[in-house]
């Protein structure tokens, strides 16, 4: 994996292949949608419309296959100094079991505007050997937190 490259605002790494940006014009809110709607288990029946305000409202991170088309994502909801949340990182099947779905949660962590932020949270059911190889560990006290749900 190749550091991070800045060029007018915009991340890029590359991860063999496939090429992970920042660049939001290169988004396939298409594909995103169709994969948070209807594959992603934390999103079922997600609306279009809510994906694309999620998106605005976060630092996204697109994986790309070398024919520029969208292998993978991820984005991060953030206050941009002391806390991120890593989001709805998903690799396409067609580009499964290269370790995409972990550099893009790479290029997320080592984003240098993001860089002074000490607490990154996730929620995932099966991808914790993911997650713990960059870092990430079980919260030592889960009733610390609490969490609001609307049907």
């Amino acid at each position: 994996m190749t550091p991070l490259a800045f060029e007018s605002g915009i991340f890029t790494r590359q991860h063999g292949e496939f090429l992970i940006s920042t660049d939001r014009a290169r988004l396939d809110m298409d594909a995103i949608h169709r994969f948070l709607h209807e594959e992603a288990y934390w999103s079922p029946g997600i609306e279009r419309d809510m994906v694309e305000r999620a998106v605005a409202g976060s630092l996204p991170f697109g994986a790309y296959a070398a024919d520029g088309s969208l292998a993978g994502f991820a984005r991060v909801v953030t206050d941009g100094a002391a806390f991120a949340y890593l989001r709805d990182v998903f690799v396409l099947d067609a580009h499964r079991g290269r370790g995409l779905g972990r550099a893009i949660s790479a290029a997320a962590l080592e984003h240098p505007d993001l860089a002074s932020i000490r607490n990154w949270m996730l929620a995932t059911r099966d991808a914790h050997g993911v997650y713990a190889a960059l870092g990430f560990r079980p919260l030592p006290d889960p009733s610390l937190y609490m969490q609001k749900r609307r049907p």
